[in-house]
């Protein structure tokens, strides 16, 4: 199947790169392949076998063009979820006796996976700071075999020296991986910042609908394709019409992340500025500790925000519970704007102290900014501060 080759701006590539050329059928939009197997091709000819668990029908092929495309990669792969990609990667540079370099306050569905499932593998991970190269000799040793981020932290918005942890890792001879679900290739593109393997919970931004759950991986083809390969015994293949899905919500990604963009910057300055509010973690506002760092690596400063209301978990509790536009569920990334507190949903996982140590206080809210507009997400947000009415 021959694809599209555009090397325009991303908004271009978002619509066009990956397409079949000529149009299958002639249809404008790639048809849903809901076929698990595929006739054997002539010998003489392509000698792919096409199964869906192999991640290589139609749908597929055109949704790892178009990502590759989007980070300027040689290869990508989409997965059944976020938790797979990052599950198939850390599993394929990753074996018993190895261990990993992470940055402290991960997702905490990913910190999990690496404390509690990788390391019944005899798999051990070293927790460093965002920022300080001496602290991650210190903590190098000869079985470390990679090093992971995340671009902007979930949930306490902190962007760390990505382009030093690239470095380092070159340095090293280190795996560098990289989270980049919070910012989208919209907002940053890691391979143009020397990390070797990007990922999302396509989940979020990249499909933006809020109605699939999937994963990607993004990089060189060489270690893309032994990550394809674990993922194949795995198991965790996304189904065609999920891809189908994918592949419609990322023509509207520019679109929709620069308008997040703008809104979460509107949203978190008016929290700044609200006595009922402790703090917000916003890393477009000039009192982030992070903010240089941020204005020199992105191009937006995201969709997401948190803060710290002033009292306990109950006083949280209220005020989610006098919201009328955001909605109180958990996952980002979509049309609608959602709130939750993390405490309660991504790092319920977590004792008390280990989330203290992360900053995610009982009083924490974690908001995912939509497509509404500003002012009357603002207005809501007053209206339920001050107690609901």
């Amino acid at each position: 199947m021959q694809t599209a080759d555009f090397s325009h701006c991303l908004d271009t590539l978002l619509i066009h790169a990956g397409e079949p050329r000529p149009r299958m059928g002639g249809a404008l939009i790639l048809p849903v392949f809901q076929s698990a197997t595929f006739a054997f091709p002539d010998p003489s000819g392509d000698p792919a076998l096409r199964y869906i668990r192999l991640n290589n029908t139609p749908n597929h092929e055109v949704l790892h063009a178009k990502l590759a495309a989007l980070e300027k990669a040689e290869a990508a792969l989409v997965t059944a979820s976020g938790m797979a990609a990052i599950a198939a990667v850390l599993l394929t540079v990753l074996g018993s006796g190895d261990r990993i370099l992470v940055q402290q306050g991960l997702y905490g569905g990913t910190h999990g996976l690496i404390h509690q499932d990788l390391a019944r593998l005899g798999i051990s991970a070293d927790v460093v700071s965002d920022d300080d190269p001496a602290d991650w000799r210190r903590h190098l040793q000869p079985g470390t075999r990679a090093f992971y981020v995340e671009t902007i932290t979930n949930p306490t918005l902190r962007v760390a020296d990505l382009e030093a942890v690239a470095a380092f890792c070159r340095e090293h001879g280190l795996v560098s991986i990289i989270d980049n679900t919070f910012a989208s290739p919209v907002n940053f593109r890691p391979l143009e910042h020397g990390f070797d393997l990007s990922l999302h919970s396509a989940t979020k931004y990249l499909n933006g609908h809020s109605d699939i759950v999937a994963g990607a991986v993004i990089g060189g083809a060489n270690l893309v394709e032994r990550v394809k390969q674990r993922l194949d015994h795995l198991g965790a293949s996304l189904d065609p019409h999920a891809c189908f899905l994918l592949h419609r919500g990322l023509k509207t990604l520019g679109v929709r992340v620069r308008q997040q963009n703008s809104g979460a910057e509107a949203v978190a300055r008016f929290l700044s500025g609200h006595p009922a509010v402790a703090r917000v973690n916003y890393p477009g506002l000039e009192n982030h500790p992070d903010h240089p760092r941020a204005k020199g690596l992105f191009d937006g400063y995201g969709g997401m925000l948190s803060f710290e209301i002033d009292g306990g978990a109950a006083v949280a509790e209220a005020f989610l519970s006098h919201l009328r536009l955001p909605v109180v569920a958990p996952s980002l990334g979509g049309v609608e704007s959602l709130i939750t507190r993390p405490a309660a949903t991504s790092h319920a996982g977590m004792t008390p102290a280990q989330r203290a140590a992360m900053g995610i206080g009982d009083n924490l809210v974690r908001m995912s900014v939509g497509l509404e507009a500003p002012e009357d997400l603002i207005a809501d947000l007053d209206q339920a501060l001050a107690g609901g009415g």
